[in-house]
């Protein structure tokens, strides 16, 4: 295994079920508990932990919830205990049965890291950097390894390859040089800049454990604010395109949430005190890689996580998709090992599809962002536009979005007879809407 990545420590688990020995490389030094390590350079910032991704921690580490809610992680329903404003205006609140975790991205993978580190069959070698493949001409057989400080890598054989070492992978180059193809790229720069600051969290003061407010075309900007253990809002103010960057000056870092629709964070910044100063990053550009259409594909090698695909991180898709991808590889690898690699880059694929085209084709709804826009793209794009607007409207909208949104459902369930008719009918703009046509939570019909 390639990497302690969280797509890494998940598929650990997962093939510790399958092989007697399970070892772990990664070239940073893995810290004891919870904290930013150089590896993951956003892991000081809002992350969200979807339904589908909450649902599979608990089904591969059971009783994984109750530990990061005992730490101080916060269980929520994703509509009812969360603000998410669509437009201009927030979803009703209302129980919908997504079932989240409020919680910061050090303790989910410490958390992780910790309950794969007890498995019997498992160890973690840290300070070691994979710097290519070991091939015999068929199958890859192994992994070349640096410890830090070494001059020389050594051989470790292997019968299975994982490359988890995420977005920066080299997977690529190392099939290139053993005489395989590069899988195609997909890449689109966000051109989003991301701004975070933690602040002092008073329980019970306020009736959320979130706030997600979405840019879009209209509104080039937007912000989270996430409640965390250790008594924290973890807030990240976010800008698309030029001239949008969030200020990095801490005393006028809160005066640009005054430009949110929803005033309920700006309201929220105005009395809490922070607890550091704000730190900018620049996101990189979303790439994936499309390894299920490569024509040739050694056996005893794949690729997972941000190895495969690295999304936008303003989503909160990717430890979702990770572990959802974990578990396609525990299948695969049920199946047997002949032919795995085509097997789970066929359902990794699938996995991807949706995140990736929610991620992307809202990206692509800003004109500054340079990329191909397809008949598909702009359809669901216009689409998803008029879903916004009833799901502010209707709490039957509201929910079947976020089911899709958290790969609860599949997106067909966004063209059921009953979401159609509220979307073509509340998704119009306000003008043409009497207030006798909008849906209350009281009135909904689930």
């Amino acid at each position: 295994m390639l990497g302690a990545s969280m797509a890494g420590l998940l598929a650990a688990r997962v093939l510790s079920e399958t092989f007697a020995n399970v070892t772990i490389f990664d070239r940073d030094t893995l810290p004891a508990g919870a904290a930013n390590r150089k590896g993951v350079p956003q892991g000081e910032h809002s992350h969200g932990l979807l339904a589908r991704g909450r649902q599979v921690l608990e089904e591969l580490f059971p009783g994984l919830v109750a530990e990061l809610t005992a730490q101080g992680g916060i269980p929520v329903d994703i509509m009812r205990d969360c603000v998410w404003v669509q437009g201009d205006k927030a979803m009703p609140r209302v129980a919908s049965g997504l079932a989240g975790l409020c919680v910061s991205r050090p303790a989910i993978e410490a958390g992780v890291r910790s309950r794969v580190l007890a498995l019997p069959n498992v160890v973690v070698l840290d300070g070691h950097e994979a710097t290519g493949l070991l091939f015999d001409g068929t199958r890859v057989t192994g992994a070349t390894v640096l410890p830090a400080g070494g001059t020389a890598a050594h051989e470790v054989t292997a019968d299975l390859v994982v490359d988890a070492t995420g977005r920066g992978n080299r997977g690529p180059t190392w099939l290139a040089a053993l005489g395989f193809e590069r899988p195609v790229e997909e890449r689109v720069d966000p051109l989003t800049v991301y701004v975070s600051r933690d602040y002092r969290r008073v329980p019970g003061q306020e009736d959320f454990a979130a706030i997600i407010t979405s840019p879009n075309a209209g509104r080039p900007f937007g912000a989270v604010a996430i409640a965390a253990e250790g008594d924290r809002w973890m807030v990240t103010l976010l800008g698309v395109g030029a001239g949008q960057a969030p200020p990095s000056d801490p005393d006028t870092y809160a005066d640009f949430t005054a430009k949110l629709p929803d005033r309920r964070l700006h309201d929220l910044l105005r009395t809490a005190e922070p607890l550091g100063p704000p730190m900018r990053m620049r996101l990189p550009a979303s790439v994936r890689r499309r390894y299920e259409r490569m024509d040739r594909l050694p056996d005893g090698l794949v690729s997972i996580g941000d190895a495969i695909c690295a999304f936008n991180p303003a989503y909160g898709q990717g430890m979702t998709v990770a572990a959802a991808e974990a578990i396609e590889l525990r299948d695969a690898l049920r199946a047997g090992r002949a032919g795995l690699p085509r097997r789970f880059y066929a359902k990794a694929a699938q996995v991807v599809d949706v995140p990736w085209d929610i991620a992307v084709g809202a990206d692509l709804a800003n004109p500054e962002i340079q990329g191909e826009r397809t008949g598909k793209t702009r359809f669901l794009n216009g689409y998803v536009a008029k879903i916004q607007v009833a799901s502010t409207r209707s709490a039957a909208v509201g929910r079947r979005f976020l089911e899709v949104a958290n790969l609860m459902k599949a997106p067909p369930s966004l063209f059921a007879p009953g979401i159609v008719a509220r979307v073509l009918w509340l998704g119009r703009k306000p003008a043409a809407l009497s207030p006798a046509t909008v849906e209350t939570p009281q009135r909904v019909t689930v």
